[in-house]
């Protein structure tokens, strides 16, 4: 029972910040219908700026997060002007070929530099121990992170103009646009603001866990499980999805090996497609 308790406390904390990672990939999808095969290099390249700043700069992870996010939205807007605006229009598969370049174009330089040995960030703050339960300090701010960046996105959908000019152009771009609402505008920003979510994400991530250029791909995975769990085009039900996944994480290794999480949780992705296509939350309109 203590290793049990131990592990849903540890996976309900990495499951907030997959539920960031798989906000970023949802909110793409919602504003734009298109599904961003590039998520998983951006993690890794959220690790790699976290990673990068405190070894050669000595710049503390959590500043390094926050230059991470700043990143991830530039990058983001660029990728979308570049290779995402002129297919937005055309069949999925141009889009999927689009940011499927993008992902390979990202590893490959990414291999080229960082070669895929793996790194790690070498900071630590002690745990916490509680009774039989012992947490990382690490892992309980990047937690901590994950709320308010969800809590922030969500002020900002709902609280700003700005926002709702996203939730409009999500709903009906062409009414959208009829009413005067620069519509190319608001969905570059969107992409941007999905390509952060992903930044931020990978540099938490990197403040507990090891990484290589090539481990954003696991995290894509799990993101598109989170999504289509909670419904695609909803951020609150990407948030929820990432707190089920990880507490699934948590509690399949008390009862079995670690190599049964990824066949599980493929067979829950499979299930819920064939059960309910739209998520268990529905897409949020």
């Amino acid at each position: 029972m203590d290793l049990l308790l131990a592990s849903l406390v540890d996976g309900f904390l990495l499951g907030f910040i997959y539920g960031i990672a798989a906000m970023g990939l949802t909110l793409i999808w919602g504003v734009m219908n298109v599904i961003n095969l590039s998520h998983g290099p951006i993690i890794a390249l959220g690790m790699f700026t976290t990673y990068l700043l405190f070894m050669s700069l000595g710049i503390p992870p959590y500043i390094g997060v926050l230059l991470a996010a700043v990143i991830g939205l530039i990058l983001g807007v660029i990728i979308y002007l570049i290779a995402v605006q002129r297919v937005i229009d055309a069949p999925h598969l141009s889009s999927l070929l689009a940011t499927f370049a993008v992902n390979m174009i990202i590893i490959g330089i990414g291999t080229a530099i960082f070669t895929t040995s793996p790194r790690n960030v070498d900071f630590r703050l002690g745990a916490l121990t509680l009774g039989s339960i012992t947490l990382q300090y690490t892992r309980i701010i990047a937690a901590l992170i994950a709320i308010l960046v969800t809590g922030g996105l969500y002020y900002f959908l709902y609280r700003t103009r700005l926002g709702k000019y996203i939730r409009a152009v999500a709903n009906n771009r062409s009414a959208a646009e009829l009413v005067g609402i620069p519509s190319n505008r608001v969905v570059a920003i969107s992409f941007g603001l999905g390509t952060m979510l992903a930044a931020i994400a990978g540099a938490l991530i990197a403040t507990f866990l090891p990484f290589t250029i090539l481990a954003g791909g696991t995290y894509e995975t799990k993101s598109f499980v989170i999504s289509v769990l909670g419904g695609l085009g909803n951020p609150v039900g990407a948030l929820i999805g990432g707190l089920i996944l990880g507490l699934l994480e948590g509690i399949i290794p008390a009862f079995t090996q670690t190599t049964w999480v990824p066949v599980i949780e493929f067979v829950l992705f499979v299930i819920i497609l064939l059960v309910r296509p739209n998520g268990l939350f529905g897409a949020k309109e």
